[in-house]
């Protein structure tokens, strides 16, 4: 099967979520030094999580993902508000979409102006702090036609879906499947624990798995170990650590396959 990698994906990061994560990235840290790899992480960070206080703004933050750049770490924009700002839902599939799978579905809706200012905004906070922006994840992974168009047309290299990673401008597709919780009360973490198991068997042929983690995951103790004994478990597999960015540069010379840039992936 060729060598076999995986991607710890830390989702929603801002100013308020840090402390979230602090300890759990400290403890992951630790198990990469105890099996001699590093392990490489993603952080999709959130220019104005809420609107409760923009990156650029926290030198605490940014002195924390300074420092893990420098260590290796990659960066991504991940929305810019992450929520939902639409009219309210009309459809019955908009109404799960946007209040039942999701209430923050940011860019689920929006016209190709909309995502592209958007973007642009994000962009420039980005470099504001001086940091790289080679990839766009959506909130939630839901994305609109003219989200996709907005994408298109700025220099991002990849975005992606729960089951792909897709190189931009023409969104070709790479398979890359998430694990992922939704732990946000005690019914969905007990659900959870379970179909994180199937995608779990699903994945083990994959080249590469990511790991898509969340600051409500930090708050118990039942998803936290989840995690991290799975981090542990993979090391122990033989599964190599890696951010994104890095494993599309390995991927560059592979063939690709027909491009998904016409469909709707939310």
């Amino acid at each position: 099967m060729g060598e076999r990698h995986f991607s710890l994906v830390l989702h929603d990061i801002a100013p308020e979520t840090w402390d979230d994560y602090r300890d759990f990235v400290a403890d992951v840290d630790a198990l990469g030094a105890r099996y001699g790899r590093r392990v490489d992480m993603t952080w999709l960070v959130v220019p104005d999580f809420h609107g409760r206080g923009e990156c650029r703004a926290s030198a605490r933050l940014r002195q924390a993902l300074d420092a893990r750049v420098m260590l290796g770490d990659e960066l991504a924009l991940h929305g810019y508000f992450h929520r939902d700002d639409a009219p309210s839902p009309r459809t019955l599939r908009d109404f799960y979409m946007r209040r039942f799978y999701t209430w923050e579905g940011e860019f689920y809706t929006l016209d190709r102006a909309e995502a592209g200012a958007l973007l642009d905004r994000g962009m420039a906070q980005f470099e504001a702090c001086g940091w790289p922006h080679e990839g766009f994840v959506a909130p939630a992974w839901l994305m609109s036609t003219g989200t996709r168009e907005a994408l298109a047309e700025r220099p991002f290299r990849y975005t992606s879906d729960p089951q792909r990673l897709y190189r931009l401008p023409d969104f070709t597709p790479l398979e890359a499947p998430s694990i992922v919780w939704s732990a946000r009360s005690a019914w969905r973490r007990g659900m959870s624990r379970v179909v994180s198991t199937l995608q779990q068997r699903r994945a083990e042929r994959a080249a590469l798995v990511r790991l898509a983690l969340h600051p409500v995951d930090m708050r118990h103790r039942l998803s936290r170990d989840y995690w991290l004994k799975l981090v542990e478990a993979l090391l122990a597999s033989g599964r190599q650590p890696i951010t994104k960015r890095d494993w599309l540069d390995r991927q560059a010379a592979a063939p690709t396959t027909p491009s998904f840039g016409s469909r709707n992936t939310a």
